[in-house]
């Protein structure tokens, strides 16, 4: 299923787009089961995720579920921490109950323990989830310079992780070198992806993802196995160089 590109003209339309189809998802999946899981990433994403939802009065935030995508394996208040982006730009404002913000266990981050981190995540999964692979409502993901998501990394053997939910990584090319990840097989079973980025800078890497499917990317690498599309919400910076028929109207 080829991917789904909606391109803003400024990062606060993107915003805004962003916060109709969070909305969306979050009315819908509350609606058919009660609750609304989701899954985000680091980077700039909790800044364009959070501009316009966390001021939106139509979403339920008391029935979501916050997960992470991949967290870094340091305190939940250090700089570092993918968590304390999200909780400045939007829990600290938002009725999402704590016990269901789901955060790497803060003893094993600190200690920069990758492997009981990832454990005790995927043990947190099991506690939501149930025994089958999880399937987040959404799961919203970043894009790195070298096409890498979450913490999975070009060439990296975790690219080939099929049995693992979370798994643990200490050689991340990136700093800190210490992290944990969800997997593909998480990621893929997702009934909602969504890939957010912005910038000029980004032109490039946007344009390989979307019209060079055979260089096998980690983004590449997210494919919904329910035949959904991968929802791609960028700026028209970052799709300069993009073909116009591959970006639709949102």
């Amino acid at each position: 299923m080829p991917s789904t590109v909606y391109a803003f003209p400024t990062t606060d339309a993107l915003s805004g787009g962003l916060n109709t189809f969070v909305e969306k998802l979050s009315r819908e999946a509350i609606a058919d089961h009660g609750s609304f899981s989701v899954a985000v990433s680091g980077g700039s994403l909790p800044k364009l995720l959070s501009k316009e939802l966390v001021n939106n009065k139509q979403v339920d935030f008391s029935k979501w579920h916050v997960f992470w995508a991949d967290e870094r394996c340091v305190g939940l208040d250090h700089a570092d921490s993918n968590y304390l982006e999200l909780k400045k730009t939007l829990l600290d404002q938002v009725n999402v109950p704590a016990s269901q913000v789901h955060t790497i266990n803060s003893k094993y981050a600190v200690e920069k323990n990758a492997a009981a981190s990832a454990d005790d995540y995927e043990q947190q999964l099991k506690g939501f989830f149930g025994s089958n692979l999880p399937s987040f409502d959404l799961i919203l993901l970043g894009m790195g310079p070298d096409g890498h998501c979450c913490s999975l990394f070009p060439g990296h053997p975790l690219l080939e992780e099929h049995s693992r939910w979370v798994a643990p990584i200490t050689d991340s090319p990136k700093p800190p070198p210490e992290r944990i990840t969800l997997t593909y097989p998480v990621v893929n079973n997702a009934k909602n992806v969504a890939f957010v980025t912005a910038g000029e800078g980004k032109q490039e890497m946007v344009q390989k993802i979307i019209e060079q499917p055979e260089l096998r990317l980690p983004c590449q690498r997210v494919q919904s196995i329910n035949n959904g599309p991968v929802y791609w919400f960028v700026d028209e910076a970052a799709a300069g160089r993009l073909e116009k028929k591959l970006v639709s109207k949102f």
